[in-house]
Formats: C-alpha cells, sequence, structure tokens
C-alpha cells in the first residue's frame, strides 16, 4: 500500500501540550519496521495550494492564516500555537490527502500518515484542525471529473462538525460520523448521517451500531470513492474519548469498514483522525492496527 508521508508532517510544539505531534513519525517508523511499506511505497506530497485551499475555506481565514493573523481567540480555538513551520505542515497534510486520494484510485486503497482534520470550517480551525484535508480533496477530486461522488466514514470519537458544514449541500460529498454524542464538538453540525453514542459503549453495541449504519451510508452515498477517518481514540481509556472499545474492538471496526470497501471494489482513503494515548508512540501504535488490517485484506 502506498502512503503519503513526509518529515514536515511533525512541527514543535511548546512542552506539556497536549497535541500528540509525535505520533505522525511514530506511525511511519512503525510501518517501516513492520515492513508494511517499503521504500517505493513512501511518496512525498506537495504543500496544497492556496487555490485549492479555496474551494473550501474563506479568502478571510487563509489570509490571516498565511499572514499570522488569527488572533489569540481564533488560536485558542484552534488549540495550536500560529507558526510558518505550523501553516506548512497543515498544507503537506492536506496535500498528502489529495494524494493518497488519487493514488487509491489507481492501487484501490492508499493511506495518508496524517490527515482527518475533521474540525476544521470554511472559516475558522477548531479541536487541532487548521485546515480540512477531506473537504479540500472532495472538491478538487470532483471539480476536476476524478469522482462524482465521494463518501466520508468518520469513526473519530468526536463527530467531523467541520466536514459536515464544509460538505454541507454538496453533491460531490456524502458524511458519515459515528461519534460520542456527548463529547465534543458540543453544538453537533448535521452530517448526512449521524450516530451518536452514549458514553461507555464498548465492543458490542458499536459494532452492532456499525453493521448497521455504514451499509445506509454505502447505499444512500452511491460514491465512486470513500475516505475513512480511522481515530482511535475509541478506545477505553483515551484521553479525549469517554467510550470503552478494546484494543480487539477497535481492529474488528477497521476490519468491517476496509471489508465493507474492499467487497464493493471501492477505493480507500485511509487517514489518522485523533487518538490520544498515554503517550504518542502508544498512540501511534493504535493507528497501526489499520495499516495491518488492510495489509491483510489488500
Amino acid at each position: 500500500m502506498r502512503v503519503s508521508y513526509t518529515a514536515g508532517y511533525y512541527v514543535e510544539l511548546p512542552p506539556g501540550h497536549p497535541f500528540p505531534m509525535g505520533k505522525f513519525p511514530a506511525l511511519h517508523g512503525i510501518l517501516r519496521r513492520e515492513g508494511l511499506v517499503g521504500d517505493g511505497d513512501v511518496v512525498a506530497p506537495e504543500p496544497a495550494p492556496w487555490a485549492d485551499l479555496a474551494l473550501v475555506h474563506t479568502s478571510e481565514y487563509l489570509e490571516a492564516l498565511e499572514a499570522g493573523a488569527l488572533g489569540r481567540r481564533a488560536e485558542r480555538t484552534v488549540g495550536l500555537p500560529w507558526s510558518a513551520q505550523l501553516v506548512q505542515r497543515s498544507r503537506l497534510a492536506v496535500g498528502g490527502t489529495v494524494q493518497a486520494a488519487r493514488l487509491a484510485l489507481e492501487d484501490g486503497v492508499a493511506a495518508n500518515l496524517a490527515g482527518g482534520t475533521h474540525h476544521a470550517f470554511p472559516g475558522h480551525g477548531e479541536g487541532f484542525c487548521v485546515l480540512n484535508d477531506v473537504a479540500v480533496a472532495v472538491r478538487l477530486l470532483a471539480g476536476e471529473g476524478g469522482i462524482k461522488r465521494a463518501l466520508v466514514i468518520d469513526l473519530d470519537v468526536h463527530q467531523g462538525n467541520g466536514t459536515a458544514a464544509a460538505l454541507a449541500g454538496s453533491a460531490a460529498g456524502y458524511t458519515f460520523s459515528m461519534h460520542g454524542e456527548r463529547n465534543f464538538p458540543f453544538r453537533k453540525e448535521r452530517s448526512d448521517l449521524d450516530v451518536g453514542l452514549a458514553d461507555g459503549t464498548a465492543d458490542g453495541a458499536y459494532l452492532e451500531a456499525l453493521d448497521r449504519y455504514l451499509p445506509v451510508a454505502l447505499r444512500q452515498a452511491g460514491p465512486d470513492l470513500a475516505f475513512y477517518l480511522a481515530g482511535v481514540d475509541p478506545l477505553a481509556g483515551d484521553r479525549y474519548g469517554r467510550l470503552a472499545l478494546s484494543r480487539a474492538g477497535l481492529e474488528e471496526r477497521d476490519r468491517r469498514v476496509l471489508s465493507h470497501l474492499r467487497q464493493r471494489g471501492l477505493p480507500a482513503v485511509l487517514l489518522m483522525s485523533g487518538g490520544y494515548a498515554a503517550t504518542p508512540a502508544a498512540t501511534a501504535d493504535l493507528h497501526a492496527t489499520a495499516h495491518r488490517v488492510a495489509a491483510a485484506l489488500y
């Protein structure tokens, strides 16, 4: 499986910052050590051009982002301190998702070892998300005629509110979000299909809901490409999670999603999204689960 990755996915954050930036290089290292990707499988992305970002984001937001003029309140909402390196890193992540989507259309499956920044809205970032990589990829590929409609399968524990808002009313994208109902964001947007789960939902009820609603999303969307946001924060004990999946349940979730896509011959783009285990290394090992499953299935 080919993957988009660059060392530019990592930037330094202040000591003690809660975002596990180290998970990006750590995941790359795990996949290389386990032989899941080789030298020829790692493709370095280019930063997404500003014109591509403007397919989703407002000119006011992009200008403020480029100039470092977001203001303290906007920075607090994003949860990451502005820097030119952070902006470049965010553009690289968007470029990586676009690239991975093109690779998936060629190969049947591909991954971005970043991405899934689903809390970024057209006019602002929030929740550690600066730019919305999936929404940009959907609009760009549809505008080029590369796809007719994409399905966004968002299984991060937090609703994909920014993606829902960015793709609302668009024929190019169908958004399916299965998330903790009482978790962040506390004001939900409307996805095409939302499934809210109670705090403490464990493997059985979670997988039952997935089996019920994923076929609905596939049927209603009628897609020719799927973006899978395989967040690992539904795991029990996650710092921001509030659900209770076991590690085996998380692996089974990934297997069921990717099996559905594989059986339908639907190209799949695998994205990281969120996860907040005890350390960045532990978080990266959880993210590697979906890649191990994909390697077995494809």
